[in-house]
């Protein structure tokens, strides 16, 4: 049977779902779930979350890995009550189990710079338009006050 020029039109045009990565983080997000459910008490849950978010910062690339670390240091200390915990596979820090705030690699999406994000219950309104994701590509002295007092807002 003949190939109409449509039909091979068609033939070339890709799917355009979930790309690799994409697909990848929410295979590690159904791993989470699934590690998560079969932890025991609530300070054990806890703590075995913390120690996956710096096993994975230390898996990083070096560039990813410097800036995670200096997001890391930065949330727990100006926010305690955040609690680290992988989230899609990238350190994320949780108010009652819920992300408040996140830390994407440059790496992990094959993205041009790295990504500090809020997510709504961040609640850092400002009037009608504010910024939920912000793009690293160092932490500077003048940068990191500027982080911390966001987090310390994400917080409350």
């Amino acid at each position: 049977m003949k190939r109409t020029q449509a039909s091979a039109a068609a033939a070339d045009v890709k799917y355009d779902g979930f790309t690799e990565e994409e697909r990848g983080a929410m295979k590690e997000r159904a791993r989470e779930l699934k590690a998560a459910a079969r932890r025991g008490s609530r300070a054990d849950k806890a703590a075995e979350a913390a120690s996956e978010v710096l096993a994975k910062i230390a898996e990083m690339p070096e560039a990813d890995r410097v800036l995670a670390e200096r997001i890391h240091a930065i949330v727990t200390s100006n926010a305690p009550d955040l609690a680290p915990k992988l989230w899609y596979g990238m350190p994320a820090y949780a108010r009652n189990g819920k992300v408040v705030c996140h830390f994407h690699s440059a790496e992990k999406f094959t993205s041009r710079y790295a990504t500090r994000g809020f997510s709504d219950r961040a609640h850092l309104d400002e009037d009608v338009l504010w910024p939920t994701a912000f793009a690293l590509t160092a932490l500077t002295p003048a940068a990191e006050p500027r982080i911390a007092e966001l987090v310390k807002r994400a917080a409350d």
